[in-house]
């Protein structure tokens, strides 16, 4: 058992081929730091960190291109999120466009209770049954005996 525990922590450097790693260990590091932060937009659900896609390589790639160039992790996000759209971005910006993105949960949040609060004041009404007719009565009258 212990001898997978270095192949299990090996899982999510899969994607990334040799051939990719940057020889400084500091801008190596920037550039999964990175890549961990844009979607690949083949996968959809995974990082390009995480991808095999091809797509992905490229822009682990061009990541690594702008890390060695010079640009801040923040700056090398904005120049991928430039060239491919916000959808890149695994964690969207705050902005107009998104606005009900970041709003949606908050406002589940409240329909749900306000729909709780509904059902539970609704079933606390309750309303005296209908007495009982003369025959109905007579009938379990007779059922008691």
């Amino acid at each position: 058992m212990l001898a997978l525990l270095p192949i299990a922590q090996m899982q999510p450097a899969i994607a990334v081929e040799p051939d990719e790693i940057l020889d400084d260990p500091a801008l190596e590091a920037r550039a999964r730091e990175v890549s961990k932060e844009l979607r690949c937009v083949v996968c959809q659900s995974q990082s390009i960190d995480d991808s095999d896609a091809p797509l992905a390589k490229d822009l682990r790639l061009l990541v690594r291109e702008r890390i060695k160039s010079g640009d801040t992790n923040e700056e090398a996000i904005a120049y991928v999120a430039e060239r491919y759209g916000d959808y890149v971005l695994l964690k969207p910006r705050f902005k107009s466009e998104t606005i009900l993105l970041w709003g949606a949960p908050l406002l589940a949040f409240f329909a749900a209770g306000g729909t709780a609060f509904w059902f539970l004041r609704r079933g606390r009404v309750q309303t005296a049954p209908a007495p009982l007719s003369a025959e109905e009565q007579a009938a379990l009258d007779d059922l008691l005996k």
